[in-house]
């Protein structure tokens, strides 16, 4: 029996369009929203699942065993990621969390959440084949070996990869209100643990004008300064919080925004219901800020949000 070696994901760098060197040189997947996994076939019809960091996991899904006997005796290491799917066939992150971390459940607790969110992995990389690796192998080879394995099935799948026409790709992601593309290098080998620029991933992003209520104080040299501020919008005559950015601003906006949150003190918490935020500090809800996110929550939160810019020329009352 070949012993399978243990290997790393690769992971993709953040960027935007245009693509460098051309759209020609690149292949355009569209991006999952679900949970990293390197599937291990040792070829005998069993399988072991592990995480991006390492963990075995493949007790939370059960309903993925049966990709165990999908290559008899042609040991395998695949890269792919667990999704759950909606009602409208979209991967949807917040289902799949009911899933993540069933390692060590109650009795019964993992075929409940079977049950209510099927799992399915996604298939888009081998790097170890039939004995041998194929981590040096480029890009378009592995894909097509990939595709040639014929592994579509009820549970798992492995959806094609266009070449070039990146933007006509983020456009038609984003009316289908998916996260986005990853675009890999055709030419790029698999480098297992390293964040390459050969696979770039480009996320959509949505904006909002939300209202400033409090803020986080960062630590070590940001003491003092905000570490992350706390937004909410207006329902019903309410201020509801719907998450803390803690991300896109410079140094000179953040010493910008502690001047004027530091004038604008209070000691109630303007939210109606309060979020639980260990060192919260409260401020009059009157600045305004333009936020950017990829997705919402099914309670409202945005995902990914970043800080965007200040709005000055618009009041808490403008925003409805």
């Amino acid at each position: 029996m070949v012993t399978l070696p243990r290997i790393t994901p690769m992971l993709a760098t953040p960027g935007r369009l245009p693509l460098p060197g051309g759209d020609e040189r690149w292949a355009v997947e569209t991006k999952q929203d679900g949970q990293r996994a390197i599937m291990y076939l040792p070829g005998d019809g069993t399988l072991e699942l592990r995480s991006r960091s390492g963990e075995i996991i493949t007790r939370a899904y059960p309903d993925l065993l049966d990709i165990g006997g999908a290559l008899p005796g042609t040991p395998a290491v695949l890269d792919g990621e667990i999704i759950a799917l909606d009602e409208h066939g979209r991967a949807d992150f917040e289902r799949l969390q009911s899933r993540m971390g069933l390692i060590r459940p109650p009795a019964g607790a993992v075929e409940r959440a079977a049950r209510r969110a099927p799992a399915h992995l996604v298939l888009f990389d081998v790097m170890f084949l039939g004995g041998r690796s194929r981590l040096a192998q480029p890009y378009a080879e592995r894909r097509q070996e990939l595709r040639s394995l014929g592994l579509d099935g009820p549970s798992c799948s492995v959806p094609g990869a266009a070449i070039g026409r990146s933007a006509e790709a983020l456009e038609l992601t984003h009316t289908s209100g998916l996260e986005g593309i990853v675009c890999k290098l055709l030419s790029s080998r698999y480098e297992p643990g390293v964040r390459s620029r050969s696979w770039i991933k480009i996320r959509n992003t949505l904006t909002v004008d939300a209202i400033v209520g409090g803020w986080v104080p960062g630590r070590g040299r940001l003491a003092g300064l905000p570490g992350a501020l706390l937004i909410g919008q207006r329902a019903e005559g309410r201020l509801r919080y719907i998450e803390s950015v803690g991300t896109g601003w410079s140094e000179r906006e953040r010493t910008d925004l502690a001047r004027l949150l530091s004038v604008a003190v209070i000691t109630d918490c303007p939210f109606t219901p309060a979020p639980r935020i260990v060192g919260a500090r409260w401020v009059l809800p009157r600045l305004v800020g333009e936020i950017t996110y990829t997705s919402r929550t099914r309670a409202g939160y945005l995902r990914h949000p970043s800080w965007h810019r200040l709005r000055p020329g618009l009041a808490p009352e403008d925003l409805g």
